[in-house]
């Protein structure tokens, strides 16, 4: 009888400290969870602007443009946005992120280098093309190997994570133009939510790796905004004309002893890493060309081949972190998702076409409209999206939650859009057309849409329509049943789509 009471008594303990325990953890996790909504960026948004970039980067073979990220609506969205112009043979220093990102190749190709930590170096050269450097007064071969080179061309959208160290380079005729979008709300960035760029080469210029140490979280009126603003210029690159000033790469903070120690070098070497000297910021030009190992692009073709194709469906089983797909093309019209041939064609990359995806939780959406022709109204289910034009202009349309138009005007190439989550949208391409690229903070973003076959309003029975609008069924059954098309709508007008 005692051993019974015994075993109760510690029964009911176990059961009280148990019940405290996840009481404990459940209010940690409303705390917690309070925390990361105040982390957010608020989206009271009163009004949305397309823009152009406002700050820029000069380097000795290209350019680096920036978007405000302090502004509200990258700021509703938790994200930043960057274009890089780089000119032929020229090399973009390699540096990692705080932040996973999306890269768009607007123009030209080029290759890139992904540095995964701890992955073999698969790339190795020949016995034919070793090469000779000196060592305590003796000649010994060397035979250089590396981690696996990427060529991307026009219509690539790359993928890359946080703190993944990466170099492009341009090795076509003509200037590489990409588009990057950093999600700094992502879980991967475990900092703020200011974009921090960390160079391991050069002597780059500043690019707002102490932006954020001044920024304030409280809301603010538009005159408080534009005076943050003022503030911000100094510190996030310039405006045209400003005076840049340089900012050191990581082995720059670090004693030239310690470098060399742990490099095996001696002070000279360990002062060329720290780029103190250099002066061609953070794109630098290969005047004799950048020489990798790569394969060419026939073996790489046949390699693909043999793999079942380039755009072979993959579901990321077969996939290790140091063989993952990280490019896939969205350009071609051939692999569209959505097509109508008089309006035009959708064609996204997730995390199903593209595994690591689910890793970054990030897609991306290449539109092309035909002239005058429309997107119908619809709303990200699940995402935000940073609209950026590529080509042509469009009339854009959105809507906020009461109802009122935050955003009713032209969007032109060059220019970006971010719509928050479940901002309902309505696009209608110009006489030229409207091409597009949408950055989604998913990696299976949804959405639903208003009008059209698949709409909320075609899934509602005609009684139910009838009496939401006070109208008559007749009304509500032509409004339910006259568009056919999914979400590409036709002009309405007979005017014939773009060759």
């Amino acid at each position: 009888m005692a051993k019974s009471n015994s075993l109760l008594f510690f029964s009911l303990c176990f059961l009280v400290l148990f019940q405290c325990s996840i009481a404990r953890q459940g209010a940690r996790g409303q705390q917690q969870q309070g925390q990361r909504q105040q982390e957010r960026g608020e989206c009271q948004l009163g009004r949305l602007t397309a823009q152009e970039p406002q700050y820029r980067v000069q380097a000795e073979a290209g350019v680096t443009e920036f978007w405000d990220y302090r502004d509200d609506q990258f700021q509703c969205a938790n994200v930043a946005v960057c274009r890089s112009i780089i000119q032929p043979r020229g090399l973009l220093l390699p540096y990692y992120t705080n932040a996973p990102k999306l890269v768009y190749v607007v123009q030209g190709r080029g290759m890139i280098g992904v540095m995964c930590s701890g992955c073999p170096e698969t790339y190795q050269s020949s016995q034919q093309s070793e090469r000779y450097r000196e060592e305590g007064g003796q000649s010994q071969r060397f035979r250089d190997q590396h981690q696996k080179v990427r060529n991307f061309r026009r219509g690539d959208i790359i993928a890359i994570p946080a703190g993944a160290a990466h170099w492009c380079y341009n090795d076509g005729d003509e200037e590489l133009v990409v588009v990057a979008m950093e999600d700094t709300g992502n879980n991967q960035n475990q900092l703020d939510n200011n974009p921090r760029k960390f160079f391991l080469a050069g002597n780059p210029q500043q690019e707002g790796q102490q932006q954020g140490q001044q920024q304030q979280q409280q809301q603010r009126g538009p005159g408080q905004q534009q005076q943050r603003r003022q503030q911000y210029r100094p510190e996030y690159g310039s405006r045209r004309g400003q005076e840049q000033h340089n900012a050191g790469n990581v082995f720059s903070g670090f004693d030239m002893e310690v470098l060399a120690e742990s490099f095996g070098v001696d002070r000279e070497t360990a002062r060329k890493l720290q780029g103190q000297d250099d002066q061609r910021g953070h794109i630098v030009r290969v005047e004799s060309g950048l020489q990798v190992l790569r394969p060419q692009s026939s073996q790489e073709e046949q390699e693909e081949q043999e793999r079942g194709g380039r755009y072979q469906t993959a579901n990321g089983m077969e996939e290790t972190v140091c063989t993952a797909r990280l490019i896939e093309n969205i350009n071609d019209p051939s692999r569209a998702d959505i097509y109508n041939p008089r309006a035009g064609r959708l064609r996204s990359v997730n995390g199903f076409n593209l595994p690591i995806l689910n890793y970054l939780r990030l897609s991306a959406e290449r539109g092309v409209l035909y002239r005058n022709a429309m997107m119908a109204p619809h709303w990200k289910i699940n995402a935000h999206c940073v609209l950026y034009a590529t080509r042509g202009e469009a009339r854009i349309q959105v809507v906020d939650h009461r109802g009122q138009a935050v955003f009713d005007g032209r969007v032109r190439e060059g220019e970006l859009l971010v719509v928050p989550q479940n901002y309902v949208v309505a696009k209608q391409a110009g006489e030229e057309g409207f091409e597009f690229v949408a950055f989604k903070t998913h990696e299976n973003a949804m959405f639903s849409t208003l009008s059209g076959r698949t709409s909320a309003i075609r899934a509602t029975p005609v009684d139910v329509l009838a009496n939401a609008y006070g109208m008559s069924r007749d009304e509500a059954r032509r409004l339910k049943m006259n568009r056919n098309e999914a979400i590409l709508l036709e002009p309405r007008s007979g005017s014939q789509r773009r060759v």
